[in-house]
């Protein structure tokens, strides 16, 4: 694969990468790339994590050195499923087989538990000196990485160790790419202004869009004045607000309800979660996507692009429930393997009930 190609498969499907220009240095220096992602194992695993899932299988097919931070001591930080440690640990395990069956070949990643991190010293000897490194008024702004307001420090005083902890498990991993959602911005430019300051690596930030809810991008949270990254934390689908979200365990016919009834403007792209879906979710894996109708509405129609699929949608050339018909099609076939293998796990039924009965902010 060439430079160009692996640039190409890297930042496709990306919002932001921060920088493109070292990214492609990179790449023409001949090192292996080192690159991670830490996820929060914080609930039921919902669709718009499948956008970071397909973004790690793009990295190791592009040659990156791939590590998984299961962080588990941030997600009982940040209290999720009710700061149950034990809960936290099974939800990792359920995220991890998701990964595996969505198709990323989990033999070529490098799978850490924060647990074994944190009985390091010298890790908390790290934690310190980012700490030291960046003023408290920083670390309060970074806490929208944890889905939390700067005020919502005041919950307790582990949540400004959150931020310091993110950026200590860059440095300690030594790493050349940190992967994260747009909401992670905050925490990829405190590491990225630190690494300065403490005469460490600067890290390649790769942050991948965040996948609104199905109500759309109507939110009442919305302020004046709010950062555009801090806007999509906002309207992002979530699991913490199950109405917003289609889960990967969700049924054939579970997923066909909530798409059906989703927020999907005729003619409208902006906010519009069922084009996203089909952007970020269906069209990486599949080079086209069927729109089946009658022939009195012309017909059976394929698209072998995104871009031309939402230039159709805009010039009202395709009916929002043809859109949503196709797209759960498509959807449950990606989520059919996945399903299967939950279902032949019954300690992942189990931890499923769990989960869904205590599912936290």
């Amino acid at each position: 694969m060439s430079i160009d190609q692996r640039l190409q498969l890297i930042t496709r499907n990306t919002a932001e990468i921060i920088t493109i220009d070292e990214l492609r240095k990179k790449l023409e220096s001949g090192e292996k790339l080192k690159g991670y992602i830490g996820f929060e194992p914080s609930g039921l695993f919902h669709i718009g994590w499948l956008i970071w899932t397909q973004k790690v299988k793009d990295l190791v097919e592009a040659g990156v050195n791939m590590t998984l931070l299961r962080a588990t001591w941030h997600a009982w930080i940040n209290d999720k499923l009710g700061g149950d440690i034990n809960l936290i640990k099974i939800a990792a395990d359920y995220a991890i087989e998701v990964i595996k069956n969505y198709g990323v070949d989990t033999t070529k990643l490098n799978i850490v538990d924060a647990d074994d991190i944190v009985k390091e010293k010298d890790y908390w000897a790290l934690v310190i000196k980012v700490a030291k490194n960046a003023s408290l008024a920083r670390i309060k702004r970074a806490l929208t990485i944890m889905g939390r307001r700067a005020e919502e420090a005041e919950i307790d005083a582990s949540k400004l160790i959150y931020p310091a902890m993110q950026v200590s498990d860059i440095f300690y991993l030594d790493l050349d790419i940190a992967l994260g959602g747009t909401d992670q911005r905050k925490a990829h430019m405190l590491a990225r202004d630190v690494a300065e300051k403490m005469g460490k690596k600067k890290v390649i930030s790769i942050h991948t869009p965040l996948l609104v809810g199905l109500q759309g991008g109507q939110r009442m949270s919305i302020t004046e004045g709010m950062e555009e990254d801090d806007i999509q934390a906002e309207i992002k689908m979530s699991k913490s607000k199950p109405e917003s979200a289609i889960f990967v365990n969700d049924s054939r016919e579970d997923v066909e309800k909530k798409i059906m009834s989703a927020y999907c403007p005729k003619g409208i792209a902006e906010n519009n979660p069922i084009l996203q879906i089909l952007k970020y979710i269906i069209f990486p894996r599949y080079n086209f996507v069927k729109i089946e109708r009658d022939i009195r509405y012309g017909g059976d129609v394929e698209f072998k692009d995104y871009e031309e699929l939402e230039r159709a949608y805009i010039e009202g050339k395709i009916h929002p429930m043809d859109l949503k018909k196709a797209t759960v099609r498509r959807l449950n076939e990606i989520l059919e393997p996945i399903r299967k293998s939950l279902e032949k796990k019954p300690e992942f039924e189990e931890m499923i009930q769990k989960i869904s009965k205590s599912v936290t902010r």
